[in-house]
């Protein structure tokens, strides 16, 4: 009997040293909610910062793709602005030429009256 009672008495024991009572337990995850809330709290403005470096990096991409579009514009502007300056080179040159010869003529011209005129 004193076996039966002491094995009662240590399961008794055993048992009763296991359990967690709810105030225990409530004051072991009170701190952890606590830190739980602020990693929230910073994984969510971290989100939200993510968010608006994405959106960024679309908004550079876009400018890259607009300032290489504009310097290929820019160029093929170029490109027609030399071109014309020189076919104006050319007609520059090609009217001194005209001048040339039309002075050259006027001469001839001149000449001719002068002796007309002494006949």
């Amino acid at each position: 009997m004193k076996r039966v009672l002491m094995l009662v008495l240590v399961a008794l024991f055993l048992l009763s040293a296991g359990c967690a009572t709810r105030c225990y337990v409530q004051e072991q995850i009170e701190p952890l909610a606590d830190r739980i809330s602020k990693l929230e709290t910073r994984v969510a403005n971290i989100e939200s910062k993510l968010t608006a470096l994405e959106k960024l990096g679309a908004d550079v991409e876009a400018a890259k793709r607009d300032a290489a579009e504009a310097k290929a514009l820019a160029k093929d502007c170029c490109d027609k602005a030399e071109a014309a300056a020189k076919r104006a080179e050319a007609a520059a040159d090609r009217a001194e030429e005209a001048l040339r010869k039309a002075e050259t003529s006027a001469q001839g011209a001149k000449k001719a009256f002068e002796l007309e005129q002494r006949k």
